[in-house]
Parts: structure tokens; sequence; C-alpha cells
């Protein structure tokens, strides 16, 4: 399939299209933020870790993502946040 590069506008067009208000709106030196305050959504905002899982596992969740159409950190972090809301306990007997 050939691509068309006809609907593309040449660089000098888009900016000559440019809106007014655009070129009124400018960068300051300097900004202010001494009344600034914390982002309240932080706290809900995730956090990077590295965790070390079988390759069964992750095979299970790719899996059950795909169908559900989420991507399967997602859908691990989902399971995880379901076991932690209903006090899940894993039975860790080992005999």
């Amino acid at each position: 399939m050939a691509t068309s590069f006809e609907s593309f506008q040449p660089v000098k067009q888009v900016l000559k299209n440019r809106s007014p208000t655009h070129e009124r709106c400018h960068m300051r030196k300097e900004y202010d933020f001494t009344a600034a305050r914390k982002n309240p959504y932080a706290a809900q905002l995730k956090k990077q870790i590295t965790i070390r899982l079988d390759e069964e596992s992750i095979n299970y969740f790719k899996v059950i993502s795909q169908d559900a159409g989420i991507p399967y950190q997602s859908l691990i972090n989902l399971y995880l946040r379901d076991c932690a809301t209903s006090h899940r306990k894993l039975n860790l007997n080992w005999s």
C-alpha cells in the first residue's frame, strides 16, 4: 500500500495558519510557585517497582489481558488491588 503525502501541509503553510492568539501567548521568564499546592491525586499515582514473576504467571495474565483488551501489567495491578481490598489471604501450608 503506497502512502500519499498530499494531505500533509508544508511547514510554512502550518505556520501561516496559526491563530493570532498563539502569537500573544509566550513564556514568562519566571513563575511564582509560592502559592502552589501539592497535587491532590499524587497519592493515587502508581509507583514503578521491579518484581520477579515466573514465566507461567506472566503468560497467564498476558492471555487474559488480550481477551480483556487491557495491558497485562494493568491486569496484574487490578488483580492485586482486588486481593488487597478483599483482604484475601494465601494458604501458605508447605506440607
